[in-house]
């Protein structure tokens, strides 16, 4: 399954980078497939994996936060391998066939 998910720290002011940070070192750390961007982290893995990252992660928010802001977005779809970036790729090549780039 793919995992799209942003956790943001409320209540401490607007520079929240620090605090994310230490979301994404958590994701780094479990060694899964990821990606972040400037919304959202993604993370591919099997269920039980990828919902534990994500709470460690948003964990490791509160800790310094208390109240967390969290949003998620999922695709789960058996069998896929590497959707994090053949999902990608398929849209890249419409794109080629199209003439756009």
């Amino acid at each position: 399954m793919l995992v799209a998910f942003s956790v943001t720290p409320i209540g401490v002011g607007e520079d929240v980078g620090a605090l994310v940070a230490e979301a994404v070192r958590v994701v780094r750390a479990s060694g899964l497939p990821n990606e972040t961007t400037s919304m959202f982290t993604t993370i591919e893995g099997e269920w039980d994996e990828v919902m534990d990252v994500v709470r460690r992660a948003t964990e490791a928010v509160a800790a310094g936060g208390g109240r967390v802001s969290l949003v998620l977005k999922a695709d789960i779809r058996p069998g896929a391998h590497d959707a994090l970036h053949a999902k990608v790729a398929t849209v890249e090549r419409y794109l080629e066939s199209s003439g756009e780039s």
